[in-house]
């Protein structure tokens, strides 16, 4: 009888102590500067200042990997206490998740040369022309599941140098709500053509990850909005170029 009861203590003392040891939520994120990227103290950005700051208000321990998209996102859909961001919010999602924001709001543009002599008006004017995208991008499944000819590359930075190259005709590309950028080499000669839509970004979470956690980072966005640290946040990049 003193041996079982020992055993019951010892077996309740050990899972008290792993209840009360949660682990580190798994962020990831893929190189899209300036909202994520590697600085000399690790991931830095836009975005992830943000998200660095919800996890600081909640007090929630982390970590943060900066991979290729297709899998920073695939994990968030596969592994328990594991979110990425910046991920765009659609329909086909949302069930594939839970939600921490918007963190912030995107367009989907069409890109081209500049001397381009194709009419673009609309998104129908684009069904027969070639249009590069990213592997894994909401916009690349939005394009090609209504029958657009997509040509998908795994790094989205080789899309201007293929419109350069006439390799394809388009760049379908997500770009943050406002001016274009004019940061690179090839600005002048590959513009914005046409906005095909609008989404929002979120921080999207595993379904395993508790609902509590959830509610308290989406009070920590909500609380950096009323007291300006989220309009702050963005204003230390607006002179952002790349290096």
């Amino acid at each position: 009888m003193r041996h079982i009861i020992l055993t019951f203590l010892l077996a309740a003392s050990c899972a008290g102590a792993s209840a009360g040891t949660a682990a580190p939520l798994s962020i990831t994120t893929e190189h899209s500067p300036p909202s994520s990227m590697l600085g000399p103290d690790g991931v830095t950005g836009r975005e992830t200042d943000k998200i660095r700051e919800m996890m600081a208000r909640t007090g929630t321990d982390y970590t943060i990997d900066l991979l290729p998209w297709k899998r920073a996102y695939m994990m968030a859909q596969k592994r328990g206490q594991t979110c990425v961001y910046s991920t765009s919010r659609t329909p086909e999602r949302e069930a594939l998740f839970k939600w921490v924001g918007p963190t912030d709001e995107a367009e989907w543009q069409f890109w081209g040369l500049a001397d381009h002599e194709f009419p673009l008006k609309t998104i129908e004017d684009a069904r027969k022309l070639r249009i590069g995208t990213y592997v894994g991008n909401a916009s690349d499944d939005y394009l090609r599941s209504r029958g657009f000819n997509v040509d998908a590359v795994s790094n989205d930075s080789v899309n201007p140098q293929k419109l350069l190259l006439n390799r394809i005709d388009l760049w379908a590309v997500a770009m943050r709500t406002g001016p274009a950028p004019r940061q690179f080499g090839w600005s002048e000669k590959v513009v914005p053509l046409l906005v095909f839509n609008r989404v929002k970004v979120y921080l999207a979470c595993n379904p395993a990850v508790p609902d509590e956690l959830i509610d308290r980072l989406n009070a920590a966005l909500a609380e950096m909005r009323r007291d300006g640290t989220m309009a702050r946040l963005e204003r230390k990049y607006d002179n952002w170029v790349p290096k």
